[in-house]
C-alpha cells in the first residue's frame, strides 16, 4: 500500500484543506474531500472515498473501494467507562457505503480488542455500530439502526430503520428485521421479525429474501418445514425439534445453520416467539 502523509499527500485527490496526520497510509487512488480529517493510524485501500468532513480515526484499517461520506466518524474511541486509552481496532472489508452521520467505534480490551466489518455493507445515515461488534457481509442497517457493544450481525441481514440492538445480542444471517424494532434476544437465521419490545415476533421465514439471494424453492421449503418443527410444534421440546429437523435435512445446508445456532452458547437466549398468524 502506497503512502500519503501530510508532506506528500499534495495531489488532485487530496483536497487542500483535508487534515492527514503523518503516519497515515493512503493508496494512491484515495480520495479525501474538504475539511476531512485522516488521523495518523489510519490505513485506507485502493479506490475509496472520503467525503467533505468525515473524521477517520485510531487504529483503523479500511480495505478497497469504500465510500465514507460527510459528517461520519469513523474509528473513534469506543463509550465504555473501562477503556483507558488502549491501542484497540476497527476493521473494514471492501466496496461499503457509510452515510451521513455514522458512528463506529474501536473495540476494547475486555472484549475482542477489535470491530470488524466486513464487504459490500450500506450503512444508511446516523447508524451506529457500538465496540467489539461483528458485522458480516451483504448487510443493510436502515436510518438510525444502532447496535450495541459486541453484538454479531451474519451475512445478509436486514435492519430496518430505527431498529435498536441490546449489547451481546447475535443477528442471525439473511434475516429481516422490522422498523423500530428493539431487539434483546439472539434472533435466528432465516427468519422475519417485527414489533417493539414485549409484543415482539417471529413472524415467518424470509423467504423473499432467500429467493433473492439464490435460494431455490426446495431448499427454501425445507428450510419452511424445519421452521414449523422449531417455532410452531409446542408438543416438540426444543432439542427434540432441532434434532427431528437436523435428521430430516441433513443436507440442507440453511437447515443445518438454523439448528447449530440453537446449539451454540448465548448470553441472550434465542428469540422463539411467534406470530399464530402464520
Amino acid at each position: 500500500m502506497k503512502k500519503a502523509c501530510a508532506k506528500s499527500a499534495q495531489t488532485m485527490l487530496i483536497h487542500p484543506t483535508a487534515v492527514i496526520e503523518a503516519g497515515a497510509e493512503l493508496d494512491a487512488s484515495v480520495s479525501v474531500g474538504a475539511f476531512a480529517y485522516v488521523g495518523s493510524g489510519v490505513k485506507i485501500g485502493p479506490g475509496s472515498v472520503v467525503a467533505a468532513h468525515a473524521s477517520i480515526s485510531g487504529w483503523t484499517t479500511l480495505g478497497a473501494r469504500n465510500r465514507i461520506e460527510s459528517f461520519t466518524s469513523i474509528g473513534a474511541p469506543p463509550q465504555d467507562l473501562k477503556y483507558k486509552g488502549e491501542k484497540t481496532e476497527l476493521v473494514i472489508g471492501d466496496d461499503n457505503i457509510i452515510r451521513e452521520y455514522v458512528s463506529i467505534h474501536r473495540g476494547t480490551v475486555t472484549g475482542h480488542g477489535k470491530t470488524s466489518i466486513g464487504s459490500h455493507n450500506l450503512i444508511m445515515a446516523y447508524s451506529h455500530i457500538a465496540h467489539d461488534c461483528e458485522v458480516g457481509n451483504h448487510v443493510i442497517m436502515a436510518n438510525c439502526a444502532t447496535l450495541g457493544g459486541h453484538v454479531v450481525i451474519g451475512d445478509y441481514v436486514n435492519l430496518s430503520g430505527l431498529v435498536a440492538i441490546h449489547q451481546f445480542t447475535r443477528i442471525g444471517s439473511y434475516t429481516y428485521v422490522g422498523g423500530m424494532s428493539g431487539i434483546s434476544k439472539d434472533v435466528p437465521p432465516y427468519v422475519i421479525v417485527s414489533g417493539v419490545r414485549n409484543k415482539l415476533r417471529i413472524t415467518g421465514i424470509n423467504r423473499i429474501g432467500l429467493k433473492r439471494c439464490g435460494y431455490d424453492a426446495e431448499t427454501i421449503r425445507k428450510v419452511q418445514k424445519a421452521f414449523v418443527y422449531i417455532f410452531k410444534t409446542p408438543e416438540l421440546l426444543l432439542q427434540d425439534a432441532l434434532e427431528k429437523a437436523s435428521v430430516e435435512f441433513p443436507d440442507c445446508e440453511p437447515v443445518q445453520n438454523l439448528v447449530r445456532f440453537f446449539r451454540e452458547p448465548n448470553r441472550m437466549g434465542v428469540l422463539r416467539r411467534v406470530d399464530d398468524d402464520e
